[in-house]
Order: C-alpha cells, then structure tokens, then sequence
C-alpha cells in the first residue's frame, strides 16, 4: 500500500508539538515537511522545538519552514509562552547542534512547492489558523488541484466557542480560536473545493487531558517520546486542556475510530461573531468528526509513543 503524502502545518501550542509527534509514529505517512505558522506560540522558539522533536524521533531528514504570515486577532501572550517551555525541556537540549533543516524560504512559498513537485496529491494536516493555506492559494491558485484534502483543528459549529469574552471584549463567545486568529483566511479555504474534514470543539470538549492519561506516559518514560509528551502534558494539567490537536491528527491514522457527518455552513468575518463557523443551510459543505471511540483514541496515543 502506498503511503499517504501529508504536509503538516502546525501554529506552535503545546498540542502542536505533540500532533507532530504522534503523525511522525505514523507508518503509512510519509511527512513532506512541517510549517510552522506563527499565531499560538512565539515563532523562533517554536520553529526551534519543531526542529529538535524532528531530531530526537530520527526524522532530521524532514525539513521545517517558517511561515510568515500574519493573523488579524492575536493569541493571548499566556498562551503563546508556551513555545519558550518546549524548547527549553531538557530532553530536547540534549545536543548543542540541531541537525534538521531550516528552509530559508517562507512556509507558504514552501508549501507551493511542494505541492506543485507531489507525485500524488497531498494531505494538508493543519493544527492552527489557515492563513498560509489561504496565502499559498492565493498566490499559486494552481496548487488547490494538488490538495487531496484538508484536515483541520478548528471551528465550534454547535457549541461555544472558546474566545473567552474577558480576554476579547467585545466578542460573543462563539469563536474558535484557529478561526478567531485570521477569519478572512479562512473564509478564503471555505471557498475553494477542497475537501475539509474539521475537528471542531463540539468533538475536543469530550475528549480532555486526563491525570490518569498523563500519569500513564510517566509509567512508559522509559520512551524518549512518552517521556516528552508527559512533560508536556505536565505544563498544561492545571487548566482545562483537550486533545485539539493529537485529536484531529490520529484521524490519519484510524479514520475508522471516527464518525463523520456533513454539514453546510459559513464563516463569520466581522462584528462580535468573527471567527465563528456557523451552521447555515444552503453553506459551503464539510465534513466534521462527530463522534470518536475515546478509548481506542487513548489507547492508540500511549500505544504510538511507547518508542
């Protein structure tokens, strides 16, 4: 069976770190290359920590790219810290050299790139805003033939958002941040006809960060990768923190986990709902993970970072 060509474009969360990290266990993947967008994170520390998970999982051969693309509504700078406590965890500063590659090239022109040299076209597996999916195909409209689909953390279709009102005033509460960061960009994916498989807070909200789960990476620490993902983890416990990402990710992986169901809908560019996926008859069509087998999703992370 051949592999699937993926391109991961990723915005520098702690859960983006580790969605890399259970993508890279991925056998019937072949990773392209990594994006870094810079919207949840601080982008040279972020693309530093990419780098260096590449490194520790023996994937140095993959290179990263750093988009620099800009969003409209900042992520709060509690959040984006983040990315500085990554790139500092020991085990990922356990050499003074970084051996994978760093493009000089942007990440949207990168994203050109490859998709223009694929022999097959390519899954976009995207974990933040789509403003560097929105760039590249406004600069290369070509390229949206060569997409296969779009995989995505975003969106909040029939349940709040989680733009909290007291970080943005004026806000109604029903954004989501990936869409909150840069609406126009992704009401410009909405209309191109690429496929969209969304993972939207209606499916994360179910699936939390769990002690339990935490404390089971610590009883695997003998594997470097369960070892960081636990420290990861470990930064985050104190606050209400879900699977975005890794969630939307292990689609990839077991599809059959996942229940999909379509819906018609449009995105909010202005006013107290910017950012907001709205459900609307007669909207563009996606597809969104509805229901997923928690336990077998569970299962399978700690199973793909026993390594």
């Amino acid at each position: 069976m051949s592999k699937q060509l993926v391109l991961m474009d990723h915005d520098g969360g702690v859960d983006d770190y580790l969605a890399t990290m259970l993508l890279l266990t991925m056998d019937r993947v072949e990773l392209l290359g990594v994006v870094v967008t810079p919207a949840d994170c601080y982008v040279q520390p972020a693309v530093s920590a990419t780098r260096k998970i590449l490194d520790l999982m023996g994937f140095s051969h993959i290179p990263v790219a750093e988009s620099t693309v800009r969003g409209i509504n900042p992520f709060p700078y509690l959040y984006r810290r983040d990315s500085f406590v990554v790139d500092h965890l020991p085990i990922l500063n356990q050499s003074e050299t970084i051996n994978t590659q760093l493009l000089s090239e942007s990440g949207q022109d990168f994203m050109v790139r490859v998709l223009r040299q694929a022999a097959a076209p390519v899954t976009l597996m995207v974990t933040g805003p789509l403003t560097t999916v929105a760039v590249a195909l406004d600069k290369a409209p070509d390229i949206e033939a060569k997409i296969q689909k779009i995989v995505w953390m975003g969106g909040a279709l029939n349940v709040p958002g989680n733009v909290e009102k007291n970080w943005e005033p004026g806000q109604d509460g029903s954004a989501e941040w990936n869409v909150y960061w840069d609406p126009i960009s992704a009401a410009r994916v909405w209309e191109s006809q690429i496929e969209i498989i969304m993972c939207p807070l209606d499916l994360t909200n179910n699936v939390p960060v769990t002690s339990e789960l935490v404390q089971k990476m610590g009883q695997q620490r003998n594997y470097p990768i369960s070892d960081l993902a636990g420290q990861c983890y470990a930064l985050v416990i104190p606050q209400d923190y879900y699977f975005w990402d890794v969630l939307a990710t292990a689609y990839l992986g077991h599809p059959e986990f996942y229940q999909l169901r379509e819906w018609e809908t449009e995105i909010i560019t202005n006013g107290p709902s910017q950012g907001r996926t709205k459900v609307v008859p007669g909207g563009r069509k996606i597809l969104a993970m509805d229901k997923v087998d928690k336990e077998a999703f569970y299962a399978y992370i700690l199973q793909q970072w026993a390594r």
